[in-house]
């Protein structure tokens, strides 16, 4: 039987930990700053050997899985610090904003 979430980590906590694809700094999706989350991830991505995909795709990746496994149980302030980050991310790589970002 599966270990709740109360008495054991989450297994998206062990992917997020032990990703073969990037080694993250530890706490780096509880920053308070977005564009230091993005160049943390930035750095990751940049600096591994065993992502699968470009560094931009491979850390943009990492932080939506940490978006979406977070689900409701992440406040509204870290999730706009988040989604902020993935715009900074953007900015860092020189890719465009998302048609939400135009508005």
């Amino acid at each position: 039987m599966a270990a709740s979430p109360s008495k054991g980590k989450r297994w998206s906590q062990r992917v997020t930990q032990t990703s073969d694809a990037l080694d993250l700094e530890r706490s780096v999706f509880a920053k308070e700053d977005p564009r230091s989350i993005a160049r943390s991830l930035k750095r990751s991505a940049e600096r591994s050997t065993r992502r699968k995909s470009n560094p931009y795709r491979s850390a943009m990746s990492m932080l939506t899985f940490y978006l979406n496994r977070a689900g409701k149980t992440l406040p509204k302030a870290r999730r706009a610090r988040l989604e902020a980050a993935k715009d900074e991310l953007r900015h860092l790589y020189g890719k465009a904003p998302t048609r939400r970002d135009k508005g």
